[in-house]
């Protein structure tokens, strides 16, 4: 008797914009892309948000036309600061400076005691 082959299951490509359902699973991964420190991780998260938000509505919020978003979101893309900046708030993302437990304190940035 000869079996038939068990059709091959269809893996759908991970997509984090599908996960990114609310503020705090944004917040959480927007903080755990930025710990890396790699801009163009970053270019990428805020295109996944951007797309869980919807990109049209991302695009007017930040005052960009839609394909200068994707362009500006692109993978290699070198987007200005203020582009970033515009970007985030639309998103409500807003970015934080914390001191790094690794920097060791320079003269000019020393605090005195």
């Amino acid at each position: 008797m000869m079996s038939t082959p068990k059709p091959k299951a269809k893996l759908l490509p991970f997509d984090a914009a599908r996960y990114l359902t609310d503020d705090q699973a944004i917040a959480e991964y927007m903080t755990a892309v930025l710990d890396t420190e790699d801009t163009d991780l970053l270019l990428l998260a805020l295109s996944d948000v951007a797309r869980a938000k919807g990109m049209a509505q991302v695009a007017k919020d930040a005052g960009l036309g839609r394909e200068s978003l994707y362009k500006a979101l692109a993978p290699g893309a070198k987007p200005r600061l203020d582009t970033i900046l515009k970007v985030a708030r639309a998103l409500g993302v807003r970015f934080t400076a914390v001191s790094s437990p690794h920097s060791t304190p320079t003269a000019r940035s020393a605090i005195a005691p």
